[in-house]
């Protein structure tokens, strides 16, 4: 084991240029993989290896891009190891992840097609696992626009597996090509995809309407969505969010709503992307009441997902004055069940307080107290500073006693505005008990704040007397 070991000095020079900290390499296999102080030591063995490779060469902060080396040395120091097609598999999705592509064409070409699994050598069949292992090697060449050697990859595993490539093989080359622009090579590629009796599915089409779209074809996009529905392919969310966008671009806002619509009655269910298009695009446009409408409308239909996000709509209902619809769309929001941001409720309030609403603002935040949400700092200053300007001190404190129980820190300035705000009222005992509490807070920082808190204190309750 000893001498073999020794050989790591002198790696294949076959794929890769031998490594220059052999001695750190070598002495971190001999602990981990080879210990030689383990009497009997188990034969080397690819779930080993993997093991290894996986759990401790992978996280090692300088011997990590070593990898291959380790792959390529194992079966020279034993003679009877020999990969099987998880350790084939792992080390093609480690050197596709790091963008080592040379190295995973060679990896595929000079072992894994002619020496293939132990799985399929007693076997009549090919490994079950070799499209898997090709499909992360032409995902990784097609991304990086080696649309030749993603082809020649495919055509490569296309030769020894059972059957066809499948649907997601086709994609990834049918994706390749239209993203590098050449759409007529991916009309090509789909034409060969339905001669080799391969069905194209949801994704495949997809790829032809979003590539359309970026185009500016519109029309083209269009006619790739009709085709879709002839040959009998389901859309899904991603097809209808793309429709929708490119009937947007266009600036056919009736169709795209009606496209939404349509969603719904064919089952299919809105994701928060589907709710960012129509709301970005309309509010964009100032079709701020018409977008206010239409998510009541699908609020009641139940079509609104967890994890939508209003704030933009929210924003633009405010800006215009309309903070009684904005206010009503959060609250059916919460009857639904469906969180609404914290920055949401901030800007709603804020909102409310500009538009004199300050009743409103007050119920809103206690209903977000309710829910366990802490309103910012800043926020819950300036409403309480309102409250506190009507007249309402002992209101705006109560609401701070509630907000701390959820978790709220109040600051010297909150605590300021209610003994403000208790002195012009002439409740002298409510302020001092606020002073109270700044200073179990140590939020009084010397002995002259304190006396100008309290001579205020004593100065309203005289003049309102």
């Amino acid at each position: 084991m000893s001498s073999s070991l020794g050989r790591l000095a002198k790696p294949s020079q076959s794929l890769l240029p031998t490594p220059s900290p052999h001695s750190q390499l070598l002495a971190y296999i001999r602990t981990h993989l080879l210990p030689p102080t383990t009497p009997n030591p188990p034969p080397l063995t690819p779930a080993h290896l993997l093991k290894f490779l996986r759990h401790r060469l992978r996280h090692h902060p300088t011997l990590h891009e070593y990898d291959l080396h380790v792959f390529l040395w194992a079966p020279r120091l034993l003679p009877s190891f020999r990969h099987d097609h998880t350790t084939y598999e792992y080390m093609a999705r480690s050197l596709a992840g790091t963008h080592r592509l040379d190295p995973l064409l060679r990896l595929l070409r000079r072992l894994v097609l002619p020496r293939p699994c132990p799985c399929s050598a007693s076997s009549i069949f090919s490994c079950p696992r070799l499209l898997p292992t090709f499909r992360v090697a032409v995902a990784a060449l097609a991304r990086a626009g080696r649309l030749d050697d993603a082809v020649a990859a495919f055509e490569d595993v296309a030769r020894v597996i059972d059957s066809r490539p499948d649907a997601g093989m086709y994609n990834l080359i049918i994706d390749g090509f239209a993203r590098a622009g050449s759409r007529e090579k991916a009309v090509e590629w789909y034409a060969r995809m339905v001669r080799d009796r391969v069905r194209p599915d949801v994704c495949t089409f997809n790829i032809f309407i979003s590539s359309c779209f970026r185009a500016g074809s519109f029309d083209a996009g269009l006619g790739w969505f009709k085709e879709m529905k002839a040959k009998g392919v389901v859309p899904n969310v991603v097809s209808f969010n793309t429709l929708i966008k490119g009937f947007f671009r266009q600036k056919k806002f009736k169709e795209g709503i009606g496209v939404a619509r349509e969603m719904l009655d064919m089952g299919c269910i809105f994701s928060v992307a589907t709710c960012e298009i129509l709301m970005n695009d309309l509010c964009k446009e100032g079709r701020v009441s018409e977008m206010s409408g239409l998510l009541m409308e699908f609020l009641r239909k139940g079509a609104i997902p967890d994890g939508f996000d209003c704030l933009i709509l929210v924003e633009a209902l405010s800006a215009r004055g309309e903070v009684g619809k904005a206010l009503e769309m959060v609250n059916a929001f919460w009857d639904k069940g469906i969180s609404v941001s914290i920055v949401t409720c901030s800007t709603l309030i804020e909102g409310l307080r500009n538009s004199g609403k300050i009743d409103e603002a007050v119920r809103l935040m206690e209903r977000m107290t309710d829910k366990g949400m802490i309103l910012d700092r800043i926020t819950c200053n300036c409403l309480l500073e309102d409250l506190c300007g009507y007249g309402r001190t002992v209101e705006a404190d109560r609401l701070r006693v509630l907000a701390m129980k959820k978790g709220f820190q109040p600051d010297n300035v909150t605590f300021g505005i209610l003994v403000r705000g208790f002195s012009k009222e002439g409740r002298r005992r409510e302020g001092e008990k606020v002073v109270d509490e700044m200073l179990d807070a140590d939020l009084i920082p010397n002995i002259a704040t304190y006396n100008h808190l309290m001579d205020g204190l004593r100065i309203g309750s005289k003049s309102y007397s």
